[in-house]
C-alpha cells in the first residue's frame, strides 16, 4: 500500500511540475543477441518493456543485415534497438523524435551496444516541408505529446518553450543518406494519431521503395479517420495486417478493407507488406 500512494504521488508531481527524469542503464540477456544494454526512462509515467528476443526476432522479419529501417516517433527507442539489432552493425535504423524530453533517452540508447547497432537520433518531426512547430504534451514531464503549428492542441496545455524542427523525409534522406537510400526496407510510424498524415506525406518515398510499414490506428480517431488510413496505405499496393504485439508469437489478422479495420475501436498497430 506504501509503495502504491508514494508511485501515485510520483504521477501526480509528473503530470503537474516539469521535471527532467533521468535514465537507468539496464542489462538484457538475449538468447541471440547475448548482452544488450537498454536506458529505461525513469518517468513515473513510464512502465519498462524490457527488450525480448521474440521482439527482435519480429522485426528480423522484415529487416535484414545491412537494411536501412527508420522509426518515426521513436520514443526511447523501445522498438529503435530492436530493429538496429535486426538490421545489425552494418546496418543504420534513423529514429526521429521530436519530443525534447525522450529524445535525450533516445540519444543515449543510440549509443549503446555500438557492436550489435548503428542507430542515428534525430530530433525532428516529419513534415510537408521544412518549418517548425511547438511541442505540446497533456504532462508536465512531457512523457507523451505531440507537434502543432499554434500554442493550442488537443495534445494538452504543456507546451515546451523551444519549438522543434520539422523535415520533409525524402528530401531529408537524400541529402544526408543518400548512400544508404537504397537499402529503405521498413518504416515504423507511431504519432500518435497522425500517421495517416506522415504517411502522406512519405509516398513517394513509399512508391519507389516499397519499404514494409508498422503503423498505429489510434483509437481516438473516427472512423473515417481509421479508414483513410487503410487507404493511404492500401492504395500503394499492400496487403495489411492486425498484429497483437511485436512479437513473433503474437496473432495475426488481415485487414482486407478499409471497413474492417473499423472494427477495433481501441489503438492497434498494423502492419503492411507489398503484394
Amino acid at each position: 500500500m506504501l509503495t502504491y500512494l508514494k508511485n501515485s504521488f510520483r504521477r501526480k508531481i509528473a503530470r503537474r511540475f516539469t521535471k527532467e527524469y533521468p535514465s537507468h542503464i539496464h542489462p538484457y540477456y538475449l538468447e541471440k543477441e547475448g548482452k544488450v544494454d537498454f536506458a529505461e526512462w525513469t518517468n513515473p509515467f513510464v512502465t519498462p518493456l524490457g527488450l525480448k528476443q521474440e521482439t527482435v526476432d519480429f522485426f528480423r522479419q522484415f529487416i535484414k543485415e545491412g537494411d536501412l529501417a527508420i522509426d518515426i516517433g521513436a520514443n526511447i527507442g523501445d522498438t529503435t534497438v530492436p530493429m538496429g539489432l535486426a538490421a545489425g552493425p552494418k546496418g543504420l535504423v534513423l529514429g526521429f523524435d521530436p519530443n525534447p524530453y525522450v529524445f535525450k533517452i533516445l540519444q543515449e540508447n543510440a549509443l549503446l551496444n555500438r557492436d550489435k547497432a548503428t542507430i542515428h537520433p534525430l530530433p525532428f518531426a516529419i513534415s510537408v516541408q521544412e518549418e517548425e512547430f511547438y511541442f505540446i504534451s497533456s504532462e508536465a514531464s512531457f512523457v507523451n505529446g505531440g507537434i502543432s503549428p499554434t500554442k493550442e492542441s488537443r495534445h494538452g496545455k504543456f507546451v515546451h518553450p523551444e519549438k522543434i524542427k520539422g523535415v520533409p523525409m525524402k528530401q531529408f534522406l537524400e541529402k544526408n543518406y543518400a548512400e544508404s537510400l537504397p537499402k529503405l526496407s521498413f518504416i515504423k510510424v507511431d504519432t500518435e494519431g497522425y500517421d495517416k498524415e506522415i504517411l502522406k506525406s512519405i509516398a513517394d518515398l513509399i512508391a519507389q521503395y516499397k519499404p514494409v510499414i508498422i503503423a498505429e490506428s489510434f483509437g481516438k480517431n473516427t472512423d473515417a479517420e481509421k479508414m483513410e488510413l487503410f487507404t493511404t496505405i492500401a492504395q500503394h499496393g499492400y496487403e495489411i495486417y492486425y498484429v497483437e504485439a511485436f512479437e513473433t508469437t503474437a496473432e495475426v489478422i488481415p485487414i482486407n478493407t478499409k471497413e474492417e479495420i473499423t472494427k477495433w475501436k481501441k489503438t492497434i498497430n498494423i502492419y503492411a507488406t507489398p503484394k
